[in-house]
């Protein structure tokens, strides 16, 4: 299903941009889905189109990412104004309650919205993100991000595309590596350069980027959560999904099988997870 290009602007003052996809009638069910530190709006393509048969579904950009504006004051690349552009957002489209689906960052952004505006996030699908976060995995996002060397063209967008997230895909193809890099990259005059603005590193070097969430998740409302992890995830321990269990004996869970982080949401076990778990709030 196609989708409408929306540009809003945010608080304070940049033009930001999400994929807006309208759903089969008016007053669809509304899902937004919310892409991880380096990605983009982009990475939902499959499972919007699918979800848009049954719902609306809306994919933003982060400041600094796609077409997302990039944000002249690299302070600002934090989950706090990520969260109040995403409210800026609903408000724009005037939705009031709906189910966010978050990858990393997203996920890490899903329960801070839960947490702070209950009212509007009626139930949430974590994808590979917990309250606390492996350092394993942040060593190796740090290792890469804002540090990528340039391209010379598509196929070495897919070879650096295939280099940088192997660990976490290692049956991929070269055509899914070159499918991935078509969301990761953007053509810019001559080369394919990184969708994202290198300034975003900022926050992983300060340590916004790994809050203790703990606290938060706590004081999460009693509204139904899934979290997907893949089953070799460097930043979703075994253990952290445990804890996160015990201290919410109703939170569902899958593992996808074969895959580290974070699961594209295409593979079968996610697709059917997810899709199984937005019927059930239909029949709250």
């Amino acid at each position: 299903m196609k989708f409408v290009d929306v540009f809003y602007p945010s608080d304070d003052g940049l033009r930001l941009y999400a994929r807006d996809y309208p759903g089969p009638r008016p007053g669809s069910p509304a899902v937004m889905c919310l892409p991880g530190l380096t990605r983009n709006s982009k990475d939902f393509d499959e499972l919007a189109g699918h979800l848009s048969q049954r719902y609306r579904v809306v994919c933003p950009d982060q400041r600094g990412r796609g077409r997302s504006q990039r944000d002249p004051d690299a302070t600002r690349y934090r989950p706090d104004r990520y969260l109040a552009d995403m409210i800026t957002l609903l408000n724009v489209l005037a939705v009031d309650t709906l189910t966010v689906i978050g990858t990393s960052l997203g996920g890490m952004m899903g329960i801070l919205m839960m947490a702070t505006h209950p009212q509007r996030v009626g139930a949430l699908v974590v994808n590979d993100m917990g309250p606390e976060i492996d350092p394993v995995g942040i060593a190796r996002i740090i290792s890469y991000v804002g540090k990528t060397a340039p391209v010379a063209n598509w196929a070495d967008a897919a070879a650096q595309t295939a280099l940088v997230n192997g660990i976490a895909f290692p049956a991929y193809d070269d055509a899914r590596w070159a499918a991935m890099a078509r969301k990761l990259y953007v053509q810019e005059g001559a080369k394919p350069v990184l969708d994202y603005d290198p300034a975003i590193s900022s926050g992983l070097n300060s340590g916004s980027a790994t809050p203790d969430l703990w606290p938060l998740f706590d004081m999460l409302p009693d509204n139904p959560i899934l979290v997907v992890r893949g089953a070799t995830s460097d930043i979703l321990s075994v253990a952290t999904l445990a804890e996160m269990t015990r201290r919410r004996p109703s939170l569902q869970t899958v593992s996808v099988a074969g895959v580290g982080h974070a699961p594209m949401l295409d593979e079968p076990e996610s697709l059917g997870a997810i899709v199984s778990f937005l019927l059930a709030q239909e029949h709250r």
